[in-house]
């Protein structure tokens, strides 16, 4: 080596390989390699995630290295987890299992590589091999772990054995801790709900509620951020068939309140309850989730997770598949497709986007003049971002409906039916731009063609509650009002706590089919749970009246 070129440095070393890579190869040469570079292509992005570099990676083995014991040690704990998950989809006999070992260390650096004892001692850490005092973290609570046979080796001298030693427990005494405090956090027992006192039964699916996240951040302004980031959780699960997944408008009624889950369980019929906490400073994300058992009131898993504003769409994704694989659903391959689809790999248009529906959702002459701006700028930053054009779709024929809406944007009733068709072109296949569509139909009595967009809306999202309220309205008007009650009453099942909309569209259909008490109750009912709901209830109230 080069004396010149050559530096030192202290480093935590992170050596994996492959247990029984030479039978997996005389089995199948090619998959095995497949295999292999599928599952360090894994590895490399979840190094690079918690701050680590790849040094090298020939044959079988990959070498890192990390400025942090803690990160080495988390990222370790991660890689076993997807590695657990990856080998759940293959037969026994082909899956791919890794040998982890880490060791703080003085490396020497030579341009891209290190070399030195820090290197050599971290492989003979991953094979648990003597001289060195090494300790197993275990993936599981409750595992014993037993000791490796003793190989008889030539000890090396004093000194280094003595630095070794001390070095590997620095090691040791770092990933404990690091265990204990973050790795495998352990919750206090819930309450356990009666599923007696549930408001509704329970469906015959897994059925779960996501809570919004808190706040930990020192910035108030992030809420539309950590709103958003759950909301993006509720749609990924909303688009699993095999779920039962309640709406954020009846999740968000929970907000900033201290809630108990057995209360929030037994209120919305759900056995198992999501819920967490998000921290963002600058571009850094810290995101803690815990999925709670209400029925038996004990955690399922509790994880957290750490990254850039960049992984954000990773984070979501690996929360979301953890949620899967705890309720045992199987996806469809429409399903995992859909489920990875963001729309946009631009953080900063994703970041426009959540800001814009929060102020959606406020349907304030203020807030939707704000909300076609946010889309606007998400747009501007990827033109090509479909679900953004849905949404100012969605604002302008909002608009065009209430005079109110209408005049916080500053255009005519003609520009913003204009406005929703121009934008409707360039939208993508989206829920949102379903819903415009089946609502723009039903003005102009296209009734069967309204009911189409909604079935392709709820194909794409079967738990949506909007969905399926548009798809029975545009049944009712389409003179199939039997029909209809189904929809509106699935509606509300997934948004009980918001149920004014939905009984407003029961007692438009008990109408059609002559049944004016029972739509004069509803009417009634649904005007009194929500009073701003009495421009859409009055007409239907006197009719049946």
């Amino acid at each position: 080596m080069n004396s010149e070129k050559v530096k030192r440095k202290l480093v935590a070393i992170l050596s994996a390989d492959v247990k029984g890579y030479s039978r997996l190869m005389s089995v199948d040469e090619e998959a095995t390699v497949r295999m292999l570079n599928t599952y360090k292509q894994a590895m490399g992005d979840l190094i690079r995630q918690y701050g680590g570099r790849v040094v090298d990676a020939p044959g079988d083995n990959l070498l890192a290295e990390f400025a942090s014991v803690v990160d080495a040690v988390k990222c370790a704990v991660e890689i076993q987890e997807e590695i657990k998950d990856k080998n759940k989809e293959l037969p026994e006999d082909r899956r791919m299992e890794f040998r982890i070992g880490i060791n703080l260390g003085d490396v020497v650096e030579e341009g891209e590589k290190i070399f030195g004892d820090g290197v050599n001692i971290v492989a003979r850490v991953e094979g648990l091999a003597e001289p060195v005092r090494v300790y197993r973290v275990l993936m599981e609570p409750g595992m014993i772990s037993r000791g490796a046979g003793a190989k008889k080796v030539h000890p090396r001298p004093w000194r280094r054995a003595a630095l070794s030693l001390g070095v590997v427990l620095i090691v040791i005494g770092a990933a404990v801790t690091v265990w204990h405090l973050y790795l495998r956090p352990t919750p206090p027992p819930a309450e356990v709900a009666s599923q007696e006192k549930m408001a509704f039964p329970l469906p015959d699916k897994p059925s779960i509620a996501v809570l919004p996240f808190a706040n930990l951040s020192k910035d108030p302004d992030q809420e539309y951020f950590i709103d958003g980031m759950t909301d993006g959780l509720i749609t990924d699960l909303s688009k699993i068939s095999g779920v039962f997944v309640i709406a954020r408008t009846s999740t968000f009624t929970y907000k900033g309140k201290d809630v108990k889950v057995k209360q929030v369980a037994e209120e919305l019929g759900v056995r198992y309850v999501l819920e967490g906490s998000v921290r963002r400073a600058g571009e850094q994300v810290r995101i803690n989730a815990q999925l709670i058992d209400a029925k038996k009131g004990h955690h399922l898993w509790a994880e957290r997770y750490d990254g850039s504003i960049e992984d954000i769409f990773a984070l979501q994704d690996r929360i979301t598949q953890k949620i899967v694989s705890a309720l045992a659903v199987k996806l469809t391959g429409s399903e995992k497709e859909l489920i990875a689809k963001k729309g946009t790999d631009n953080v900063a248009a994703y970041d426009a986007f959540l800001r814009g529906w929060g102020y959606y959702l406020r349907l304030t002459p203020e807030d939707f003049a704000k909300a076609a701006a946010s889309f606007k700028r998400a747009i501007e930053l990827d033109p090509n971002y479909g679900r953004a054009y849905a949404a100012l779709s969605a604002v302008y024929w909002d608009a065009s409906l209430m005079p109110a809406l209408l005049k916080g944007l500053g255009v005519s009733w003609y520009e913003a039916r204009a406005r929703t068709i121009q934008y409707l072109e360039k939208a993508t296949e989206d829920p949102i731009a379903h819903s415009v569509k089946s609502q723009r139909y039903l003005w102009r009595r296209q009734h069967q063609e309204a009911i189409l967009e909604m079935e392709r809306a709820l194909a794409l999202d079967p738990n949506d509650p909007v969905s399926l309220y548009n798809r029975g309205n545009a049944l009712t008007y389409a003179g199939r009002p039997q029909e209809a009650i189904e929809f509106l009453k699935r509606g509300m099942r997934l948004d009980p706590h918001n149920p004014s909309r939905y009984l407003a569209g029961l007692g438009r259909a008990h109408f059609c089919m002559g049944e004016l008490e029972e739509a004069v109750g509803l009417y009634e009912k649904a005007m009194r749970l929500n009073p701003k709901n009495a421009p859409w209830a009055w007409g239907g109230l006197s009719c049946s009246l």
